[in-house]
């Protein structure tokens, strides 16, 4: 599943200039809608042994969605979440190619609208590169990760997943302290509407890096 990476001019690593942006079409909305609750009842609610299959038909699905409208960040950021979770299940060296896959679509996204769902392209692409490896074997960079963690939340600072995703981050660093500073505004994030499952879910993975930060911090 290529995508056709945006290559748009870069400065200092970061976007120097953004497309238009696409208003989604109301069938563009409700293929969104699905691709979001259905990638959090697999990721949820779904046994593990069944997630690496019903990702990839939902990376399927979300390939469908782009065919219509190309040009919507929206889409392309959810088919990048797609990817790198369905990456996730898989594992092995399948994994990295699906990653880069992910990478591109996040790339292509930020080129378009970097504002976009609260700037979720900078979030899950700065999570890409923190949890891939490094040179040789992947495009893992922590120094870039961090600098994506931040744009996003200062773009979202509020935002359930951008606080979730940098206090994983500041974790693996072993910046415990900051780590537990955003889990806090984790914890105390709004409700996304329409994202109940995901929040859930969400909220369950904050309760257990906030025990491993807490039993780092004793």
């Amino acid at each position: 599943m290529n995508t056709s990476l945006l290559r748009a001019l870069l400065l200092g690593g970061t976007l120097a200039f953004s497309l238009p942006g696409f208003a989604l079409s109301d069938a563009g909305t409700l293929s969104l809608r699905h691709l979001q609750n259905r990638w959090a009842e697999i990721n949820y609610q779904l046994p593990e042994a069944q997630r690496e299959v019903a990702f990839e038909r939902l990376a399927g699905e979300a390939e469908a969605a782009l065919k219509s409208e190309p040009n919507s960040a929206e889409l392309l950021i959810w088919r990048g979440i797609v990817l790198s979770t369905w990456a996730g299940a898989r594992g092995g060296l399948g994994a990295l190619d699906l990653a880069k896959q992910a990478r591109a679509s996040f790339e292509q996204a930020l080129a378009i609208d970097p504002k976009a769902l609260d700037g979720s392209a900078y979030t899950s692409l700065g999570t890409l590169y923190y949890q891939v490896p490094g040179w040789p074997l992947g495009f893992g960079d922590d120094e870039r990760a961090e600098t994506l963690l931040k744009q996003a939340l200062g773009l979202n600072p509020d935002g359930i997943d951008p606080n979730y995703f940098y206090a994983d981050f500041l974790y693996r660093e072993k910046r415990y302290p900051e780590a537990l500073a955003a889990l806090q505004k984790a914890q105390a994030a709004p409700p996304r509407p329409g994202r109940g499952v995901a929040d859930a879910g969400r909220h369950r993975e904050v309760e257990a890096l906030l025990g491993k930060v807490r039993a780092e911090l004793k």
